[in-house]
């Protein structure tokens, strides 16, 4: 299953496919007993985008089974002992993918000429995906984190290891000192390598970086190279040997203190943005808003969902059972801030107070 949505990789799934592209999401669940439901419920949304290939009349016959074969093949594909909040299936002539999303999605089934990708861009922007590099003499080891873990990712030539230096003991007897492979020539060019490996990995995959090593080795990767300087540098030997969960726990005070700090800003550029009027608040007010392109900063709770339905030009609190409720409104507004160019921050629950889970900063 797929997790890392890169610039290229949402590029690519938002192009125009051959009718129809297949669009199949449905909540999943981490823990029992709301999990042993996942595995029903998957089947019969998949079952509902068949009978959906079968009722329309503009999905040729060959079409018609070769998108359902790509259905089948991403079924089989679904790793529901690893789910997380969401499951999202993509299906098309010749083609499909399973995206695991670490945030929840409404159940459903979209026919069109392009995926749905909303439900993926506010996951990703909501779980702050990060790199770790660990750094040693002997080995530099790459971790994909998120909101709760990091998982060792073997990207990019990583990990790089070199045989430990073989340092002269003639020369350690004569002169007393204790060799340093952080003063070895090897490690030097070593730690390079490591810098240009991660310098392609974040054109292609950008992300905030955060590097452990002891302090003689972040000193010299910042010496050979240029990647460590605009990093975090979390002091910290060992884990380049080390395990996902030593690493996880190395960074998670750093992570905290960061996002404390970040949710402070926030609520400040909020509280400025009232006294300058330009502050909006409300799903309509800020639908409209991020539609227009006016929104700087939007700023989202993190559990924050709501069900809306068209009413005109607006949109009103939807009822439960409104048949044309559109309960993933929130991911709507995010995707279409990010396009025009608006940070997007998610906040703790509670934290936008009467502004009722989303409120964001205007342009103007």
């Amino acid at each position: 299953m797929e997790h890392d949505l890169s610039p290229t990789t949402l590029a690519e799934l938002r192009r125009p496919r051959p009718y129809p592209a297949v669009s199949v999401l449905t909540p999943t669940h981490r823990r029992e007993p709301l999990s042993t439901q996942d595995a029903v419920r998957l089947r019969n949304v998949v079952a509902e985008a068949k009978k959906k290939l079968e009722a329309d009349p503009a999905v040729t016959r060959d079409r018609r089974t070769d998108v359902a074969r790509q259905l089948d093949r991403a079924l089989a594909e679904v790793d529901l002992a690893h789910s997380e909040d969401g499951l999202v299936i993509f299906a098309a002539p010749g083609e499909h993918q399973v995206w695991s999303l670490a945030r929840p999605v409404p159940e459903r089934v979209v026919l069109s000429d392009t995926f749905l990708t909303r439900n993926l861009v506010s996951a990703h922007t909501a779980e702050r995906p990060f790199w770790v590099l660990s750094v040693s003499a002997d080995r530099v080891t790459l971790w994909s984190g998120g909101a709760d873990r990091v998982t060792e990712e073997r990207a990019g030539g990583f990990p790089l290891t070199r045989q430990a230096p073989n340092f002269d003991p003639e020369r350690q007897e004569r002169i007393g000192d204790q060799p340093s492979a952080f003063r070895d020539e090897g490690t030097r060019r070593f730690l390079r390598d490591a810098d240009i490996a991660m310098g392609k990995l974040l054109r292609d995959h950008p992300r905030p970086l955060y590097v452990t090593g002891e302090p003689a080795a972040l000193s010299l990767l910042c010496e050979a190279g240029s990647v460590a300087r605009d990093a975090v540098h979390v002091p910290h030997g060992g884990l380049a040997h080390g395990t996902h969960e030593a690493v996880w726990q190395a960074v998670r005070p750093v992570l905290e203190e960061e996002a404390r700090k970040s949710t402070e800003d926030v609520a400040r550029s909020l509280e400025s943005a009232r006294g300058r009027k330009e502050f909006a608040a409300g799903v309509d007010e800020l639908w409209q808003s991020a539609r227009e392109g006016r929104v700087r900063l939007l700023a989202v709770e993190e559990n924050y969902r709501i069900a809306v339905r068209d009413a005109g030009d607006h949109l009103v609190i939807a009822e439960d059972g409104d048949l044309d409720a559109r309960e993933d409104i929130v991911d709507e507004i995010v995707e279409q801030c990010l396009e025009t160019g608006a940070e997007v921050r998610f906040v703790p629950d509670g934290t936008l107070g009467d502004a009722d889970g989303m409120a964001a900063v205007l342009r103007y």
